[in-house]
């Protein structure tokens, strides 16, 4: 479905779908309320489509970081991308926390899905939404 995506739209348009996707469902676990059919229904809506959005997030920019990053970085620059991506869960996850504990559990996933949805807006001005295709990669010399 991703490489579908990524034909039609661009690959670079298709990351920016993934990184809008994943976070916009989760809207629906703090609008989760009523009757327990409804509940469960907007919990599965939320994870179905975010697991939906988080799978073309990470197949586009797999694509896209292999085709761009040189073979002989290809460790390095996966390093790096694991300490960022996996050093600020911690904090999250206490920030979270402490939000959760002072102003209770559903302003907090408030906050969150509203600060993950933001967090594509550094992404639209940048050249990755003109990335259509993969660029050829480079042979060492």
């Amino acid at each position: 479905m991703t490489g579908r995506i990524g034909r039609r739209i661009g690959i670079g348009p298709a990351f920016v779908v993934g990184c809008v996707l994943f976070p916009v469902p989760l809207v629906l676990v703090p609008l989760a309320g009523g009757p327990r059919w409804v509940v469960l229904g907007c919990l599965f809506l939320a994870e179905f489509f975010s697991g939906l959005g988080v799978m073309i997030l990470d197949i586009s920019f797999g694509s896209i970081k292999a085709a761009l990053v040189p073979d002989r970085l290809r460790a390095r620059v996966a390093g790096a991308y694991m300490v960022v991506n996996y050093g600020v869960r911690p904090l999250g996850a206490f920030t979270g926390g402490l939000l959760g504990s002072t102003i209770g559990l559903r302003p907090t996933l408030w906050i969150a899905s509203v600060g993950a949805i933001a967090g594509v807006v550094w992404l639209l001005p940048s050249p990755i939404m003109r990335m259509r295709e993969l660029p050829e990669c480079e042979e060492a010399a």
